[in-house]
């Protein structure tokens, strides 16, 4: 909390993703510098307090509908009270704030009587960066692009549930996993890294999203690790590196089994040149 209070600069957004467009802006803190993230409840590329993996300053969160009444003086007031030496805050090209969004940084520049620096639109490979390209990418299977413009693997974090008990036997064995918090990308299946509970390292790993159109229809999440049998206790990590192909039905499972000694051919080969 002391570096908070002592911070002199802050970067003020929404942060859904902390993607390279978001770290241009926190490039512009230096050393004594805080991110403060208006929290709206929709976050789901990074929800909650998952954003403060991407990031070494601290994070200040204010809920939407805690300020969202305040006008542009009464905004500029809380920010002086959470940050007594402030002077210089932080915002992109499209920020607005107060009540309504009637403020722009224009206003800004006018109300507040330190520096204000305001960020230039991000492109990666001449595309404007933002959240909502993520999730259109991640919605289409386009996974690869997501984590360009993210600057890292799209993860998603659940809690290990019980699967149908027939992967170990008659296929292979999978992890389940209940992830509710998270953007979930298109059915189908993915190269992926996951991490089980408190390991240090990803493991490489096959991951399934989707209907289970070959057995009994439910959705699922599931990993399939490549390098060993790996007991699962409570939580995994998924990240996505790369997507596979379409979910689809067959007719056996043994047609089934094929496919994923293929999926999983594909996927280490892909994984080869990963520093896991």
């Amino acid at each position: 909390m002391n570096r908070i209070k002592n911070s002199t600069a802050i970067a003020i957004g929404g942060f859904d993703g902390m993607h390279i467009g978001h770290q241009a802006l926190f490039r512009e803190l230096g050393e004594c510098g805080t991110i403060v993230v208006i929290e709206t409840g929709y976050a789901n590329l990074t929800p909650k307090h998952y954003r403060e993996r991407f990031s070494e300053h601290s994070i200040l969160y204010l809920e939407l509908e805690d300020i969202r009444h305040l006008d542009g003086d009464g905004f500029i007031d809380l920010l002086k009270s959470n940050f007594p030496q402030l002077s210089k805050i932080v915002v992109g090209y499209d920020f607005h704030f107060g009540k309504d969004r009637k403020y722009s940084y224009d206003d800004l520049k006018t109300m507040f009587d330190g520096e204000v620096v305001v960020v230039d639109e991000v492109k990666h490979n001449k595309d404007s960066v933002h959240s909502h390209k993520i999730r259109q990418k991640l919605s289409i299977g386009d996974v690869k692009g997501a984590n360009e413009f993210l600057g890292h693997n799209h993860t998603i974090l659940g809690n290990h549930i019980k699967g149908q008990g027939i992967g170990a036997k008659e296929l292979v064995a999978t992890i389940n996993i209940e992830a509710k918090a998270f953007l979930i990308p298109k059915e189908g299946v993915y190269v992926s890294l996951s991490r089980l509970d408190d390991e240090e390292h990803f493991h490489p790993s096959v991951s399934f999203i989707g209907h289970r159109e070959s057995t009994d229809g439910s959705f699922s999440i599931e990993s399939h690790i490549l390098d060993g049998e790996i007991i699962c206790k409570e939580k995994v990590e998924i990240s996505f590196v790369a997507f596979i192909r379409e979910n689809k039905k067959f007719e056996t499972l043994t047609e089934l089994k094929y496919a994923i000694k293929a999926d999983i051919k594909i996927a280490s080969k892909e994984l080869k040149f990963l520093q896991l």
